[in-house]
């Protein structure tokens, strides 16, 4: 079994990256403000090995990203040090450790504090829910250097837009203000700047009081139903999650805590 340095170990030792827990959350923010959160290797590789760690610890449920300072989420690929080296290098689990990631069933939500460019949107594309502050900006540059969307973005996005409005940012590389983004479908919901960890909050504690098994339960369903020819393949299929949830003592907790008239006490077992 592959074993992971725990995150308590990896907080005072990342450097491209700020590392919070508070209570079943773990909140990353990006650290690169000198280049607008853009990322370079080894921070994709630090951040691959946070949500290693992440996804191995049971006592996480959520985990929560976002870009240090107001201006940029994140702006892609540090295209200096891409220029210095002439490669781009990225774990197998992809950009920031996150766009090829797909057996990660805890939430992932996407606080979106400014600019999210390139990989920057591909990460928020990879996360389950996106909260954007009012000044947030989308879209693929990659096309006017040059290069393309593939780490994913290209994929998700004609996924998860109308299939012209995906295609105009695509094939444009034009950027997406955050109202038009709520619009279409791309976010959950715009607030203020000053107002984005409230939304964020508010998001997070509608999740935390449900029972954390059965969020995984549904993130895995809802993202591999798909995967099946027809409706009836994807509802016959077997999903480990929702084994998992039926059988843990969060399954019979809830019930028991509706019949006492008392919140559930929730264990992720």
């Amino acid at each position: 079994m592959t074993r992971f340095r725990p995150i308590a170990a990896l907080i005072d030792t990342v450097r491209y990256t700020l590392l919070r827990v508070e209570g079943r959350v773990l909140f990353v923010t990006l650290n690169r403000p000198r280049v607008l959160n853009a990322l370079h290797p080894p921070a994709h590789f630090e951040l691959a090995e946070i949500f290693d760690a992440f996804a191995a610890d049971p006592d996480l449920w959520i985990a929560v990203i976002r870009g240090v300072g107001e201006r940029s989420f994140c702006t892609g690929t540090d295209l200096k040090a891409r220029a210095q080296s002439g490669q781009d290098e990225y774990p197998s689990s992809g950009f920031a450790g996150l766009t090829h990631r797909f057996d990660l069933d805890k939430p992932v939500l996407a606080a979106v504090n400014g600019m999210a460019l390139g990989g920057g949107l591909e990460i928020a594309l990879a996360c389950d829910l996106i909260v954007a502050a009012e000044h947030a900006l989308f879209g693929f540059p990659e096309p006017k250097v040059g290069l393309a969307a593939m780490g994913g973005g290209v994929h998700r996005l004609v996924r998860q837009l109308p299939d012209k409005v995906a295609m105009g940012l695509l094939l444009t590389g034009r950027q997406m203000n955050a109202q038009e983004a709520l619009h279409c479908g791309l976010v959950n919901q715009v607030a203020p700047a000053a107002q984005l960890n409230s939304a964020v909050d508010a998001w997070l504690a509608d999740m935390l009081a449900c029972a954390p098994l059965a969020l995984r339960a549904t993130k895995q369903v809802a993202r591999r139903n798909l995967d099946y020819p027809t409706l009836e393949d994807a509802i016959l299929a077997d999903y480990p999650a929702t084994q998992a949830m039926l059988a843990s003592a969060d399954a019979a907790e809830g019930p028991r805590a509706f019949a006492e008239k008392r919140p559930p006490r929730w264990q992720g077992r």
